[in-house]
């Protein structure tokens, strides 16, 4: 979520990947740091503004290119989707109705479908199921262009949940969902989940019911919808939940919790106990620690538990793409996500890839971050499995059906040569065969400019030139493990 404090490269790094000038590094054949799932976006405030817009869908999901204000773009390749069940709905029942916030962003209001409490019969009137078109259109139009992993997640309980009635959070932080509606806000995830099943062919792969819930600044004078659910409650609404979906034949995994930061999720997975341990199948954490936070200790809890993990949501507001790239490789170094989640792809303030005002429906630009994060998402594909890349700046994939060997590097400080060291694959290319590279300059310049011939392999090496602040990717064909 976007109003919190933004640490980003001020904060001080706990393994930095800053490295010195002039170097080689090794990619380990012998690693494994898992399958890659794939990388996607959540849908909610953009695509409650922009959902109908498939110039949009082709940019993010798929890898056509395309022009798209007036720019030749490169189409990200995203094929996750997280879609946001609403809190929101301006009716009246029984004399009450929902507590807005005076600071409430509009497009940051998502409407739920359970708008009232007088039946949970998802033919009934209490349920609204014409609610969030613009939403619904944006998944199905990301599902139409390839999209295979789609999860859906809770800002917020509905307002009528809600202790105070108001879905941006309680008047000091704490938690806002009333008692006696735990094992509803279950039953209104799982029910969208078999409606969406049943009527729109929408298989969700996970639930996630939470998001952030351990965070303290969801308040009720927020600016969006949010909050504040204690870890013993979380495991509560994860046994209900998992009842729920069973009950109603669905195999959708349960994901959580979503906490803002890695120590967050650390702490969650030490309290929240055995049970609802059980019944989660995935670690799904956000990046916004940024340089800070222990996520090798997230990870080593989560690969102890058995559980897979995904970055199911990262943001900034550096227009430039250095942070994204930065803490992308943070991730990949000490994390080990198996898939990586960007926030609002449309947004403004330097957070969007795209730059645009999801209030007005203004488009303005195209981010230099939507280059950056090109070159990781249309070469680290789904299937492929992460390699140790042998350095901080550098992670590295490995496609089997097709023997390409995939390298994505950053430079930072001192512009220099990279050598790349491929003596630990049994099988490598012969001397003299061209490695394609696509580059691209974070302070901007070079967007995604691809180069086919200046780069050759040299024995067990090749090398290229990064300027300051650029990022290349390579692929080498003919490579075995």
């Amino acid at each position: 979520m976007r109003f919190r404090a933004f640490l980003g490269l001020s904060a001080i790094l706990l393994h930095s990947p800053y490295v010195g000038a002039d170097y080689t590094t090794t990619v380990n054949a012998k690693s494994n740091r898992g399958t890659w799932d794939g990388w996607g976006t959540s849908l909610a405030w953009w695509a409650r503004e922009f959902g109908d817009r498939t110039d949009l869908a082709d940019i993010f999901f798929t890898l056509k290119t395309q022009t798209f204000l007036g720019v030749s773009l490169p189409g990200l390749g995203f094929n996750i989707a997280r879609y946001n069940a609403g809190a929101s709905s301006w009716n009246t029942y029984s004399g009450e109705s929902m507590v807005q916030s005076s600071n409430i962003i509009k497009s940051r209001q998502v409407e739920g479908y359970w708008q009232d409490w007088g039946s949970a019969d998802p033919t009934s009137s209490s349920w609204n199921w014409a609610a969030d078109r613009t939403q619904r259109q944006a998944l199905t139009n990301a599902m139409d262009r390839g999209v295979t992993r789609v999860e859906l997640f809770s800002n917020s309980p509905m307002w009528w949940m809600c202790k105070n009635h108001n879905p941006s959070g309680a008047s000091d932080g704490s938690e806002n969902i009333a008692s006696w509606n735990l094992e509803q806000h279950a039953i209104y995830m799982a029910t969208v989940a078999k409606y969406f099943n049943d009527n729109w062919g929408v298989q969700f792969e996970s639930v996630e019911p939470f998001n952030e819930p351990s965070a303290s600044w969801w308040k009720a004078n927020g600016t969006q919808e949010g909050c504040h659910i204690d870890v013993s409650t979380q495991a509560t609404v994860i046994n209900y939940l998992r009842s729920h979906l069973d009950s109603f034949g669905l195999e959708s995994v349960i994901a959580a919790s979503d906490e803002s930061y890695y120590d967050q999720a650390v702490t969650n997975l030490q309290t929240i106990g055995s049970t609802a341990i059980s019944k989660i199948a995935r670690v799904n954490v956000h990046g916004y620690q940024y340089g800070a936070g222990s996520r090798n200790g997230l990870y080593s809890l989560v690969s102890g538990a058995n559980k897979a993990l995904w970055n199911s949501e990262y943001g900034d507001g550096t227009a430039s793409g250095l942070d994204l790239a930065s803490n992308l490789l943070l991730d990949f170094r000490w994390l080990l996500p198996t898939a990586w989640v960007y926030w609002q792809a449309v947004d403004g303030d330097g957070w969007g890839l795209v730059d645009g005002d999801n209030d007005s429906g203004q488009l303005n630009t195209v981010n230099q971050k939507y280059w950056v994060l090109a070159q990781f998402t249309r070469h680290i594909r789904p299937g492929m499995r992460i390699l140790d890349g042998g350095s901080s700046n550098v992670v590295a994939a490995y496609d089997s059906s097709s023997n390409k060997l995939v390298i994505v590097a950053v430079n930072y400080n001192t512009a220099q040569y990279i050598n790349f060291d491929l003596s630990s694959f049994s099988k490598r290319p012969a001397d003299g065969t061209a490695v394609v590279r696509w580059s691209t300059q974070i302070s901007g310049g070079d967007r995604y400019v691809q180069h086919s011939s200046d780069t050759t392999i040299s024995g067990s090496k090749f090398w290229s030139y990064f300027s300051t602040n650029n990022v290349q990717t390579f692929e080498v064909t003919g490579v075995s493990l």
